[in-house]
């Protein structure tokens, strides 16, 4: 008996699943704004066009939508990297500019130091 399954070139095995993705988990749909990203957006908007915030700011804020009473008060510094890591893709698309002493940066760049994220002027 043969099996007339072709052979998958990413597995290396005849008929197997590819091995690129675990499969069953949750996946972002293309283009689906991530939760972090759309946070730093409402802050922004809600203050205006000359309003900046800081990358704490976002994560205090968006950690207060989630907090347990469980958590401890600092809840907020384990989502500083999703806020800076969002920042720059905001950044890249030219929805924000990230402020470093008041001048706007290359988000291509490395940035390092602090900063604040603000909308683009028009």
């Amino acid at each position: 008996m043969t099996d007339d399954t072709p052979d998958d070139p990413q597995s290396g095995e005849p008929g197997g699943e590819p091995q690129g993705e675990p499969q069953g988990e949750p996946r972002d749909e293309p283009g689906q704004p991530d939760a972090v990203a759309l946070k730093i957006l409402e802050l922004l908007q809600d203050g205006g066009p000359d309003h900046t915030i800081s990358p704490d700011d976002v994560a205090r804020a968006f950690a207060e939508t989630r907090r347990k009473k469980s958590d401890p008060p600092d809840v907020w510094r384990r989502y500083m990297n999703a806020v800076r890591q969002q920042a720059l893709h905001l950044a890249r698309a030219g929805r924000i500019v990230i402020l470093r002493r008041g001048e706007p940066q290359d988000p291509h760049a490395p940035i390092k130091g602090l900063i604040r994220l603000g909308l683009p002027k028009s």
